[in-house]
């Protein structure tokens, strides 16, 4: 892919309503995009079905939620839940008695894991357990399913997996150098790369993020075909992250948030999308802009380019509403800073020698330098010294907007989507919450 397909108009829903079933193919934690979704999904009316990743028995092994826990889930959701643990990933799985992927990267240490090699054989067995036992309980959740869609309705399956760090306190310690290391706490995202332990990583981001997402294509055939037969249509969308236009200087530009690790499973994301499009299932990958959420937390600086989307709410046509959303964003600034000061500092961090190598969308995920990670955590640090309270952010507003917009965008979009794999931009961001909030 040599450059990004933005999402160039914003559309209305045409086909999902009333008694249509929403199944959402994640289970719903915290702050996250697919909030924004779900609420489209319910304001149509539509009937909400989610499943679970299950809880760590004491053996680490999936267990389905409790009638406590199930109850939880149910109300976070508002929809019934699948009780079938889905668990993505291999981290933990093993043959009976021999070490799970987590064991073996826990055997690590910080002085040795850069030459710490794996049995890769052992690896891939437990690669094939963990696929295989997922595919299993998926075929248990479809069934189900099957009987909790009415005939002639239609279906919006939207697939959130994505993770996969194995919980490994050598890991959380390596993450901390590669994603916020300064000078002599640098740490190159290549060499985890080239690591035992990057490859490992690499391989359960790709089953988690990307091939549970095949697995839902070619386990719900049979659904689609049913449904599909009946005269419904069935729709599926994932959130990738691929980089978006945001304004840089005045201008739309690509840009990205760097390392991105899990870059190469978003690609591969992508990729299961084509392969369905091509085979006549509506499938679309949406790469979303940058927010903060709990699992963004590790990548300090990921907010630096939702900053910006201030600007683009002007650019998109301001009013009323931009405005008073640029003031409650100043009061949350100390009374001596400005959101304007705010701003050039992002655009200095944007237009700085340090981050030009890093707008190459073909070259995407490039790996860190040690100049660009100081600038990034840098800028980072510099502005939210800026805030009154470091747990109230500029950031965490524009998060929860951003949130509100992708959703809207994806849900409409998904009655008659452009193509497989769409960039959701700052400029159709802004115009859609101007347009719903009123000029």
């Amino acid at each position: 892919m040599k450059t990004s397909r933005p999402l160039k108009a914003i559309s209305s829903n045409t086909v999902f309503g009333e008694g249509d079933v929403f199944v959402l193919f994640g289970e719903l934690f915290g702050r996250g995009y697919a909030t924004g979704l779900i609420d489209q999904a319910k304001a149509a009316g539509m009937t909400v079905i989610g499943i679970t990743v299950g809880r760590p028995d004491e053996n680490n092994k999936p267990r389905a939620l409790t009638p406590e826990e199930l109850a939880e889930a149910e109300a976070n959701l508002g929809g019934k839940i699948i009780n079938v643990p889905l668990r993505a990933g291999f981290e933990l799985d093993a043959p009976e008695g021999t070490a799970t992927p987590t064991d073996l990267v826990n055997e690590m240490t910080i002085k040795d894991w850069q030459d710490h090699k794996l049995d890769w054989d052992h690896v891939e067995i437990c690669r094939g357990l963990g696929s295989n036992r997922f595919k299993g309980a998926l075929a248990q959740v479809m069934e189900q399913l099957g009987t909790m869609i009415p005939a002639g309705k239609n279906v919006f399956f939207a697939h959130t997996m994505a993770g996969g760090i194995p919980r490994a306190k050598v890991f959380m310690a390596i993450a901390n150098r590669i994603y916020k290391g300064r000078g002599a706490r640098y740490m190159p995202s290549q060499s985890l790369i080239e690591s035992d332990l990057g490859k490992l990583i690499l391989q359960n981001f790709e089953e988690v993020t990307a091939n549970s997402f095949g697995y839902l294509l070619e386990a719900s055939k049979t659904l689609r075909d049913r449904v599909e037969a009946a005269g419904g249509e069935v729709r599926y969308t994932a959130y990738g992250y691929h980089g978006t236009r945001i304004l840089i200087e005045d201008e739309y530009r690509w840009q990205t948030y760097t390392n991105y690790t899990q870059g190469y499973a978003k690609m591969a994301l992508e990729k299961f999308a084509e392969s369905a499009w091509k085979d006549g299932v509506k499938a679309t990958v949406f790469n979303c802009p940058e927010i903060r959420t709990n699992s963004s937390d590790v990548f300090a600086g990921i907010e630096l380019s939702l900053l910006p989307l201030l600007q683009a709410f002007k650019k998109e046509g301001g009013g009323a509403w931009v405005d008073a959303l640029w003031q409650k964003c100043e009061g949350m600034l100390k009374p001596e800073a400005s959101l304007e000061e705010v701003l050039q500092k992002v655009s200095d961090y944007q237009t700085s020698e340090a981050m030009q190598p890093f707008y190459n969308f073909e070259a995407w995920p490039m790996p860190n330098s040690a100049e660009q990670v100081d600038k990034t955590v840098g800028t980072s640090q510099e502005i939210v010294d800026l805030h009154k309270e470091r747990n109230v952010l500029v950031s965490d507003e524009l998060s929860q907007h951003v949130v509100a917009a992708t959703g809207m965008l994806m849900f409409a979009e998904a009655s008659q989507p452009e193509g497989p794999a769409l960039w959701l931009d700052h400029d159709l961001v802004a115009k859609r919450l101007i347009q719903e909030h009123g000029a």
